[in-house]
Formats: structure tokens, sequence, C-alpha cells
């Protein structure tokens, strides 16, 4: 079923399984089950995950911010962060994958891919390089790609994920709208690469933002009225209809499914995405087996009810994990809440056991493996975060064992085919509701797709974001300006087929709207920094006159260097 094809580096007819459309053909949404994994940790960097590249800066290596700027201090480069890169997933990862019986990856990938702004401390582009090695592999394993951007401008949750651990300064405070259009450029860039037909069906998903935190730092209708111009732009990149442009997933911001189920009804090809953890909750010390059912009696219903109503709902993250064990799990230094030693919270008993798999006995064993097909068959589509944990360098062995799906495969807590998992909830005694597997045309790109009566009701910018409420309040934010020549992402190269086509990097000639960058001459506050920042009068909406919605006249699209 895979295929590697020299003098066609775009051969499109491997699948992952047999029973698995091949990539030239559409996926059946609703009818194929998604059985992913994250690719977590590789091109977004994560101390829990590769805790080897922070721990020689403990504790001052927090985030990636953090630690490229140490890494900078110690080396005079960031070459340690391509060498994680080149190393930590490879092309066997994705034959592994394909072999667990898994047909998707979701792989998470930061803004600073594509560009960094002069004060940001990132590696810059270089992931981007990765990025189409992970098109490439999967193109032979007959894998697809959830592409997440999984870090945003100004941070969209605060945490360390996101690239800074701290404020959010996405959609909240002084420099919340200028942000966003950074992000929404991003988002534009990301998907007219996507959707050239080299790339289109092996990328044919695009989670457009990593759990962004409303309701925390900026209104849910913020979010939505961001979710709702992205949707335009992705739309006017690879166009209406299946097989135009990529699937777009929105996370429900931490609001729950349920209230996101009439979000742009009539929407074309939009997919709903949730992260249900049992980590990050109450902790028990009650053994594994009590949780067995935990997955089908919480979330059974929820991810039914959510295909029923609102059209595709995947688990974009989910986890084997009972508690919040783990080094690095809640970020570095923080403790655990097992342990009592996070926050103000009461110890339950101690991670010693819960970090050193090899102490699990085989019962232990059993019962989380009956945990994991409780997982899958509640969730139905999903992406388990994630497939690799680095190992410790103090240690020599992975510290958080409950969040490696490769070595819950090696070690026996992962089923090796998930078709095993169909059914696991009735065979419980627990009833999870049901999907008929049948999503309404317009929900998939079919008749009717992309009339949506609601559409104009999410204005951008939004009324309201996080410390601005109201419109006039908005309007006298910074902003940036559309003066700026548009950034392309470069394609492939391949020694085999030196003269293969590899697109522009842009699908769509006709949009030619310049990117928004800062006003020359205005001095404008941190935008990581800025919650309690004085709005420079040089930027605001009625002095740029760009942050508005409108057709613009623009240089040709430049490639990225």
């Amino acid at each position: 079923y895979w295929v590697f094809d020299p003098a066609n580096p775009f051969n499109n007819s491997a699948r992952a399984q047999e029973h698995v459309p091949p990539l030239a053909e559409e996926w059946r949404w609703g009818q194929d089950k998604v059985f992913g994994v994250n690719l977590g940790g590789w091109l977004t960097l994560e101390p829990f995950i590769s805790p080897a590249l922070y721990e020689p800066f403990y504790p001052n290596a927090v985030d990636e911010w953090t630690l490229s700027q140490l890494i900078q201090q110690r080396d005079g480069n960031l070459n340690a962060i391509e060498e994680h890169y080149k190393t930590f997933i490879v092309e066997e990862d994705f034959a592994m994958i394909a072999a667990a019986g898994l047909n998707w990856v979701r792989l998470p990938l930061p803004f600073w891919a594509i560009e960094k702004y002069a004060d940001e401390p990132f590696l810059e582009r270089v992931s981007w390089t990765y990025f189409l090695k992970a098109i490439e592999w999967a193109r032979k394993y007959g894998i697809r790609i959830n592409l997440d951007f999984h870090a945003l401008p100004g941070s969209q949750n605060g945490w360390n994920h996101s690239g800074k651990l701290g404020q959010i300064n996405f959609l909240n405070g002084v420099m919340g709208v200028a942000n966003a259009q950074r992000a929404l450029d991003y988002i534009r860039i990301l998907a007219e690469f996507i959707s050239q037909p080299e790339y289109k069906d092996v990328v044919p998903f695009f989670g457009i933002v990593n759990e962004p935190r409303s309701g925390d730092a900026y209104p849910a209708s913020a979010i939505q009225a961001f979710y709702a111009e992205a949707y335009r732009i992705i739309r006017n990149a690879g166009g209406q209809g299946a097989g135009n442009g990529p699937f777009i997933s929105i996370h429900e911001a931490f609001q729950g499914l349920a209230n996101f189920a009439d979000f742009l009804t009539g929407a074309d090809r939009l997919a709903l995405d949730s992260h249900p953890y049992l980590a990050f909750g109450a902790m028990t010390a009650d053994p594994v087996e009590s949780f067995v059912t935990v997955p089908c009696t919480t979330w059974g219903n929820l991810f039914s009810d959510s295909l029923n109503t609102f059209g595709m709902t995947t688990a974009g993250e989910w986890s084997h994990a009972i508690n919040d064990c783990g080094l690095y799990l809640n970020a570095v230094g923080r403790g655990t809440r097992y342990e009592g030693t996070f926050e103000s919270t009461v110890a339950i008993g101690s991670c010693d056991t819960w970090n050193d798999y090899a102490s699990w006995t085989q019962a232990t064993k059993d019962a989380l493996k009956q945990f994991s097909m409780s997982s899958m068959d509640a969730l139905q589509n999903w992406f388990f975060w994630t497939w690799r944990i680095g190992e410790s360098s103090a240690t020599g062995k992975v510290m958080t064992p409950f969040w490696s799906y490769k070595l819950a495969l090696q070690e026996g807590w992962a089923p090796t085919d998930p078709r095993e998992a169909a059914g696991q909830c009735s065979r419980l005694g627990v009833d999870i509701g049901s999907f008929s597997g049948t999503l309404q045309s317009w929900q998939v790109g079919g008749a009717g797709a992309g009339t949506i009566p609601t559409l104009d009701t999410y204005p951008w910018p939004p009324a309201s974001i996080g410390g601005a409420e109201g419109a006039a309040a908005v309007a006298a934010l910074p902003v940036y300006t559309r003066t700026g020549d548009i950034v392309t992402l470069p394609g492939p190269t391949f020694s085999s087929a030196p003269t293969a086509g590899v697109g522009n990097g842009w699908a769509n000639a006709a949009d030619t709207t310049p990117m928004a960058v800062p006003i020359a001459g205005c001095t404008y506050p941190d935008p990581w920094d800025a919650l309690s920042a004085v709005a420079p009068a040089c930027a605001t909406a009625g002095t740029a006159g760009a942050v508005k919605r409108e057709a613009a006249p623009a240089p040709a699209p430049t490639a990225m260097p």
C-alpha cells in the first residue's frame, strides 16, 4: 500500500492501510474513521516532550522563547534546535505510524516557520524544511496530515506550547488586534500553500488555532469573529467545494462542543475540535481499572451529539494520562497536582510509580489498554497526544510515559490496531449515543456548501476583545497597515526529479492583498507584553486605515528567502 515513486514525487496512490482510501481519493468524512497521532514537540518545542533540550538550563528555560535565548547565549547559534528537528521525528516514525493502524498525523507548526519579527528569539523558517519532509514521508506511507497552527503571535493561551509562557496578547490587550492580524496573514500563507494541487491531497485538514483560551482572556465572540475571518481567507485561497482547499478545523475554545452547535451553519467543510483530558482535573489515587469506563461516560455522548448537530468533530488531542504525573508536564518547575506541588493543590500520592513504566504490573498495562480503547471508541475520530516523548538527559528514560503512543505500542498498553476499539463502550455497558456516519452534503463540500446566513454577523475586527469592550475601544487599539510584501513558502526539491513542478506557494493568483505590517516610523508596544501599555496614536485603526476587510492593490507575492 505504500508507494515511493522517485520519477513522480507527487504520486498519491499510497494508502496507510488497505481499508482506507488512497491519498488520490477523497476521505469519506463521517464514514472513514480518523485514527491519528500528534507529532507534538517536533517543530513546536515543549519541555515535557523534549526534556533533554531544557534540562541543561533548568529552571530558566520554560518555553521555546527562553530556550532559544539560552541556547543562543551558550552556542552563538540555534543549531541545537535544528539538530532536534533532524532527529526527533524521522521517516521510520511515519512507517511505524502507518504500521500501527494509524491513518493521520496532526502536525503542530509555529508561526516562526514562516517569519519572525526582529525581537523574537525563535529559529526562523528552518522548521518549514522539515514540514516539507513530513509531507514527503506522509505521501510515501499514505498518511494524511492535519496541519495544526500551534503557536500564534502574542500567544493565544499563555501556555508554554504557544511559544512564550505568561501573558496572552492575542485578541487581548493593547496589541490584541495587531497580533491577530499577523496570525490571519500566516493562516493565509499556509492555506495558499496547502491548497496547491501538489499538496492538497496530503494536507487536507487545517487546524487554524490551537487551544485559544477564550473566557480567561477574551470573549468567545472574539475568537468566533477570528474564526469567521480565517474561514473567508482560507476559502478565498483554495476555493469552495470538496477538493478545493482544506477542511477547516476550529477548536471549541474551552466553551464546550455544544456551544458551537450552530456556529456558521452552512459553512463549507468546517470541523470542530476538542481536547478531552483527565490529567488536568480532579486527582484520585484510584487504580487504573476504575478509569476504564470514564471516557465512555464522560465523552461519548458529547462527541456523538456534536457529530449529529455541528458536523465533523474530532478530538485533536487526548492521552492515556489518568493524573498529571510526569517531568515538566505542567511546565518547568511547576510540580504536579497529584503530589500537591502544583499551585494550591492537596497531595494524593507519589508520582514515582507513574513516572517509572518499567515498574508497572501487567494488570496495570492491561487496564490502561482498556482505557485506551474506551477513549478511542468514545471519541470516534481522534489524534493521540503524542507520538513520541524524548528521554530525560538525567535518567535516560521517558519520564512522562502516559503521553507516548510509541511507547504504549512497545509496552502493550495501546492496541496494535485501533479498530479493536470499535464497540468498546457498548461492551462495557455504556451507551454513547450514535452517529449514522452520514454528514450533510454542505458539511463535506457538496450542494449548499458555503451558504452561511450568519457569516456577516461575525465582523472583523470583532466588536470586543479582551481589555477593549465595544467597537470604539477596539478602534482605538493599534493595528498594522496593509502595505507589506506577501511572503510565500517554498516547495521541496527532489534530486530524483529535479525538474518536477513544486508550485509557487500560492494557490490563488488573484489573492493579492498586501500583508499587514507595522506602520513605518510608528513605535508600537511590545506585542508580547502589552496588556497595560499605552496605545500609540500613530497606529490606531483610523490612522492605519487597514484593519477592516477590503480589497487593495498589492505587489506580486515574493518568495521566502
